[in-house]
């Protein structure tokens, strides 16, 4: 079925919603880089100053590319295998209690929706409005 005008608006619409929240994780955890890294070593992260590092690159890279439609299977299936430990180690929700608990409860769901959201655009790709649809990968 040829893709429509309209379609192409929502798709990059749905990239510009799904992108947005890494976008500003990154740059966030890249503005609070010290008391980033101190809770990821609270929570029990190895070598955290390392995987926040990482951190900000897949959230960053992987958002622009989002945004952008650039290579957007690989970043869907970058951010989706690293929502996984994120959610796991960050928000793990069943080893807390009260209102902790709910919070975390919420993210961790949160961060599933996405992943849902992520395995659409890697099958389907970002549509016609985006660098990958510029150059016939779309």
């Amino acid at each position: 079925m040829p893709q429509t005008t309209n379609t192409s608006v929502v798709q990059l619409a749905g990239r510009i919603l799904m992108s947005t929240i890494f976008i500003f994780a990154g740059l966030g955890k890249l503005a609070a880089y010290s008391q980033t890294v101190g809770y990821a070593t609270a929570k029990g992260l190895p070598m955290a100053s390392v995987g926040i590092a990482i951190a900000i690159l897949i959230e960053l890279l992987g958002g622009l590319a989002i945004l952008l439609g650039f290579e957007t299977r690989i970043a869907a299936w970058v951010l989706f295998l690293y929502l996984i430990p994120v959610s796991l180690t960050f928000h793990n929700f069943w080893t807390m209690s009260g209102m902790e608990r709910m919070d975390n409860q919420i993210h961790f769901l949160k961060n599933v929706a996405i992943m849902g959201g992520f395995l659409i655009l890697a099958s389907s790709g970002p549509g016609k409005l985006s660098v990958d649809g510029s150059r016939g990968k779309a």
